[in-house]
């Protein structure tokens, strides 16, 4: 046995498969049986919350041999409680895994896919890694496709990172982040994109590997649906973000509203208007409604605890960048013969969202061991 032959054995070895199904049909024993041939030391089914005439199969997969752990809902919880579940057990009970490759049962990650995880568990680099689909090829169902362009270009906007197949189930990451998967949030199908989002706050690697693109029957089997867990999942994308513009609309009228009451009252000076009240006023009502903004970022958008010292200079910092940014991009702009007004909203929202991803990534990111 060569040397290569050797490692690729130890890292299906040390990689336990976690594969969370509801209501399989009669190919999983088989898929699961064709991955303890190959190899995998470990593999967890759990069944979440299947009826009565399904579970002749979860028995027929526990049989195959003692390596097989099945897990069981009593009802069904969705997707990403059943694989926080299976987290669990594997955290508690296999302390000797280097890593866990989660799978979906309804055929679409081969065995060879897997194997190719494990190799890149083992290499040792903490990171998530995706099985990446071809979402080219003919095979691929134009409702798949669309939806997966559609939430990688939205992706890359609000979290700064391209990844072109963001509804994979083939992934794969190291022991130690087993904690750090439990406490995402999300039940269902919302959970795998939380992932993303967290893994893009944290700055956790997202390491994209090509796999087959695999769609059985059209798909049919998948539990997905299409409007309603689309749906969700564009909410837990753009959730964030709302409460981000949320907090910028207050600020925007906390600052005219106190422009206006103080240049418009207590400055006040009949018909004339003193330069210096009107400057006054301004520089006021910016600093009150550049701290409120700070403040509500911190605690409602991006959910800072502590740290506040350190992350007001860094987004003091970032809103002085952002003003030196726009004045200047919108003077080149003007400079190729574009009207300055519409250079300064395109500037301005292009800046925008760089000043979300910034803010969540650098102003209010986490300290290691903070949750």
């Amino acid at each position: 046995m060569g040397k290569e032959q050797r490692q690729e054995n130890r890292a299906l070895a040390d990689a336990v498969i976690l594969i969370p199904s509801l209501e399989p049909d009669g190919r999983l024993p088989e898929y699961v049986r064709k991955l303890t041939e190959s190899g995998f030391g470990h593999v967890v089914v759990v069944d979440d919350g299947s009826s009565g005439q399904y579970q002749p199969i979860f028995r027929e997969i526990e049989e195959i041999g003692p390596t097989i752990q099945v897990l069981h809902h009593e009802v069904n919880r969705g997707k990403g409680v059943a694989l926080k579940t299976g987290y669990r057990w594997i955290q508690e009970n296999l302390p000797e895994v280097s890593g866990v490759i989660t799978a979906d049962a309804d055929g679409q990650h081969t065995v060879k896919d897997c194997a190719r995880l494990a190799e890149e568990l083992e290499k040792g680099k903490r990171a998530l890694y995706l099985g990446t689909r071809d979402f080219s090829l003919d095979n691929v169902p134009p409702k798949s496709r669309a939806g997966n362009r559609f939430t990688s270009v939205l992706f890359l906007l609000l979290y700064g990172k391209w990844l072109q197949d963001t509804q994979t189930g083939l992934r794969a990451f190291r022991r130690e982040d087993l904690s750090f998967m439990i406490d995402v949030e999300g039940d269902r199908f919302e959970y795998e994109m939380n992932v993303l989002i967290a893994c893009a706050r944290s700055k956790l690697p997202m390491i994209p590997i090509p796999i087959e693109t695999v769609y059985e029957n059209e798909n049919k089997g998948t539990h997905y649906h299409p409007l309603k867990d689309s749906m969700r999942i564009f909410r837990v994308i753009i959730r964030g973000f709302v409460k981000f513009m949320g907090a910028s609309i207050i600020c925007f009228l906390v600052d005219h509203g106190i422009f206006n009451l103080l240049n418009l009252g207590i400055f006040h000076n009949g018909e004339a208007k003193i330069f210096s009240y009107i400057a006054l006023s301004t520089v006021a009502a910016r600093l009150i409604s550049a701290t409120l903004n700070f403040l509500l970022n911190k605690k409602f958008v991006f959910q800072l605890k502590g740290e506040t010292g350190s992350a007001l200079a860094r987004y003091a910092v970032l809103s002085l960048g952002i003003l030196a940014s726009s004045a200047i991009f919108v003077w080149l702009l003007g400079k190729t013969g574009m009207s300055s007004t519409v250079a300064k909203i395109i500037v301005d929202t292009l800046l925008y969202f760089a000043s979300f991803q910034a803010q969540q990534k650098w102003v209010f990111r986490k300290s290691e061991g903070t949750k």
